[in-house]
């Protein structure tokens, strides 16, 4: 969903207590292919089903925040996103897996189409998608965690006082060459995400 976005002024949401686990699209449960503009694209990499299936059985709320400026840049109609979106979902069924939720940035600051080319607070490390999420589900981002393979998705996490994961899958190897100009670090660097969530689970008392 691209949302209705509270402004970056607002107050965190009231809290259900629900512990959420953000995840990055591209690179953290998908591969990272480039832009994926075809369902025959969109591949899962080993292990993030399992990974995602641990989140549930766990009772974690699991929430997919992905910047999709090729929507901007004209690359593939929004409509697409619905259905690469629709195929995530089935394809994590079909492992035992599920999402409670998709939302997505389709603008880029600088470059594409009207309406999309904007200064928005939905794409990272804005935190607007994770604000949208915690008013939608009733969730605690002060006890939740943020997962990808960039930096800003650590940096979207700690906007909100979550905790920030940075994987070594998709551009997270790029990422971390540039720790320098980390103003703070993740709190975990992990392998892939089945390596993340099993230190997630630890972390939480969830085991």
């Amino acid at each position: 969903m691209s949302p209705q976005l509270p402004t970056p002024n607002s107050q965190l949401p009231a809290s259900n207590g629900h512990i959420a686990v953000f995840l990055d699209r591209d690179g953290t449960i998908c591969e990272e292919v480039g832009y994926i503009d075809s369902i025959e694209r969109l591949r899962l990499i080993p292990r993030s089903a399992a990974a995602i299936k641990l989140l549930n059985d766990r009772e974690f709320k699991v929430v997919v925040v992905t910047n999709q400026s090729g929507v901007a840049r004209g690359f593939f109609p929004e409509e697409l996103l619905e259905e690469l979106h629709g195929e995530l979902s089935r394809q994590l069924r079909e492992e035992g897996a599920h999402l409670d939720g998709i939302y997505y940035c389709p603008h880029h600051p600088n470059e594409g189409n009207a309406p999309y080319v904007q200064v928005c607070n939905c794409r990272k490390p804005a935190s607007g998608l994770l604000l949208q999420a915690a008013f939608d589900l009733g969730l605690d981002l002060s006890a939740s965690y943020m997962v990808g393979d960039h930096f800003s998705d650590v940096e979207c996490a700690q906007g909100v006082g979550a905790q920030g994961i940075l994987l070594l899958t998709g551009h997270g190897r790029q990422a971390l060459a540039r720790k320098e100009n980390w103003a703070r670090p993740p709190a975990l660097i992990a392998s892939d995400l089945f390596e993340a969530v099993n230190w997630i689970v630890s972390n939480s008392g969830k085991q």
